[in-house]
């Protein structure tokens, strides 16, 4: 990608240095160079990375039993819980006829997830199709097109926005659930670096030297994100020099804005992530950012920009804080396997309404929630108002 390292090059030549940031925004979002922006599909056996969609439709399908007990919920059915186990999880919309409930996806990617939710409640709950919106959040114009021509099919039922901001202005008072699959963790963030002899922090910069990309130390007048913030002094005295870690505003800002539009409904995330204690093990010494290229982790985070996918962990304390903040109640904060494993025991307790599973399902079943693929390695926040 030798025009957008060239791009990349001259941003730094003005400024000396980048932030971590803006170097992620330019590798991973920069039209038709950016990672996220490649015709070539990155996900999925062929591609850099896997995902829950890519494993198969269980991950969709699983997804959209839940969303429709939600909407039972919304529609003043009653709980799963107060059903009881052993019932079928959802009789219809009992009132309420003629409203309309939104389905918010941000981060459809070439809309395989938003395929295999709107198929799965078309087919097992006709009555609920019929009162859902279904809206993506996309910025991009051609990740909008891969996910139009995956989506012909339902042309009618798709609608799109390029922000929160402007779905707002469209749809005020969301009445439904805004979610995201692994999009937090792909937010460009920030990198601190602890000085332990001056006990301050400071952002680690992207430059170019000895022509390659390299980490440097931004000029502190350059500060543009707050610092690391909630320790005490005591972890502060025995944090080692050059302890790195990230924040990432952008993420949190999302999810004060998703909180701030939901009206009434839930607001979930699926993505790699640890409570804020969490970020400061030995072991994280040089933080959660990570690049993968062809299912391997590169080593070289800066190196081939645009050919490798980079993360970085979400900070799940920050998220609920957030929501909370904004009138939210948090709901669930659990492993992806433990949240589908309850899920899934209340699907297949009405195999005839829900559909059964083939053999390949209960593989991709088991992909899903298995500690050593991505049962562990994701978390699944929930909140509500």
């Amino acid at each position: 990608m030798k025009k957008l390292s060239e791009k990349i090059r001259g941003e730094i030549a003005i400024h000396g240095t980048i932030t971590c940031a803006r170097f992620l925004e330019l590798a991973l979002y920069c039209p038709d160079t950016g990672f996220y922006e490649r015709d070539d599909d990155t996900v999925g056996r062929r591609g850099d990375f896997y995902t829950s969609v890519s494993v198969g439709r269980a991950f969709g399908e699983l997804l959209a039993f839940q969303i429709a007990d939600w909407m039972q919920e919304f529609a003043g059915g009653r709980t799963a819980k107060e059903r009881g186990a052993g019932q079928d999880s959802t009789r219809g919309i009992p009132s309420g006829a003629g409203i309309k409930y939104q389905i918010i996806e941000a981060g459809a990617h070439q809309g395989q997830l938003p395929l295999d939710i709107l198929t799965w409640l078309r087919r097992r709950r006709p009555e609920l199709y019929e009162q859902v919106e279904y809206w993506i959040i996309e910025p991009s114009l051609r990740r909008r097109q891969w996910q139009r021509e995956s989506l012909e099919e339902f042309s009618s039922k798709v609608h799109w926005a390029d922000s929160l901001a402007a779905l707002s202005r469209t749809r005020p008072g969301i009445t439904g659930v805004i979610f995201a699959n692994e999009l937090l963790d792909a937010m460009p963030c920030h990198r601190f670096g602890w000085d332990a002899r001056r006990g301050v922090w400071f952002e680690w910069g992207v430059t170019w030297q000895d022509e390659r990309f390299s980490w440097a130390r931004r000029p502190e007048a350059d500060l543009k994100a707050g610092i690391p913030g909630g320790f005490s002094s005591a972890l502060l005295e025995v944090l080692p020099d050059g302890f790195t870690t990230e924040i990432c505003p952008l993420a949190e800002q999302w999810w004060s804005q998703a909180a701030g539009i939901l009206q009434r409904g839930k607001l979930l995330t699926f993505d790699y992530g640890l409570e804020h204690e969490e970020f400061f093990a030995p072991h994280r010494a040089q933080g959660t950012l990570r690049a993968y290229r062809k299912h391997r982790l590169c080593t070289d985070i800066l190196a081939l920009p645009g050919e490798q996918d980079i993360t970085a962990h979400v900070n799940f304390s920050q998220l609920r804080k957030a929501g909370e903040a904004a009138g939210l109640g948090t709901e669930k904060l659990a492993t992806q396997a433990q949240f589908l494993t309850s899920l899934a025991g209340r699907f297949w307790e009405a195999p005839l309404r829900n559909g059964p599973w083939t053999p390949q399902q209960s593989r991709e079943f088991q992909t899903l929630i298995h500690p050593q693929h991505l049962g562990r390695a994701f978390q699944v926040l929930l909140q509500a108002r």
